[in-house]
């Protein structure tokens, strides 16, 4: 990402999302923050943009009503950012098909959401879920990568919780 003088550096990016999720705890009952830093972890080792990179900073913020939409309209972000952002924003009662759809149609915006998937079927992250949560998951992670296309699951990089 190239700051300009109005824009977001990714240090701000990753301590305003930090701030916005604090108080939020992941399935397994981890800090929220810990899997976002690894999806952005697992961008930047898939050779990622700054601009996904700070999407992946911020992929489920809106999603987890922990920023709204409305402050990501007026965020002095890159378009490309928030555009990302919104494309991984899965809407309530929303099909998997359309949501696949809509990231697929968004530039730069798979790569994030491989990453987050990749870090969400972490074995390790799994296994400290009750079996059926762990089989839901698991199966909803492998349609969701089908339909992206992205067929193969990917070796987790960076940190694990």
């Amino acid at each position: 990402m190239t700051p300009s003088r109005a824009q977001l550096t990714l240090p701000e990016v990753e301590a305003l999302a930090r701030e916005a999720h604090a108080a939020q705890r992941d399935k397994a009952g981890r800090p929220y923050s810990e899997h976002l830093a690894a999806v952005a972890d697992g961008v930047r080792a898939r050779g990622g943009s700054d601009e996904q990179v700070a999407a992946a900073w911020l992929h489920d913020a809106v999603e987890d009503d922990a920023l709204s939409e409305r402050w990501l309209a007026g965020a002095a972000l890159p378009q490309q950012v928030k555009d990302m952002v919104l494309a991984l924003t899965k809407r309530d009662g929303e099909d998997l098909a359309a949501y696949s759809r809509r990231i697929l149609a968004t530039p730069g915006a798979l790569l994030v959401k491989e990453a987050d998937l990749a870090h969400n079927a972490d074995p390790a992250r799994l296994a400290v879920l009750d079996p059926a949560t762990r089989t839901r998951l698991a199966e909803k992670y492998a349609l969701v990568r089908a339909l992206l296309g992205l067929t193969a699951p990917q070796p987790h990089a960076g940190r694990r919780d």
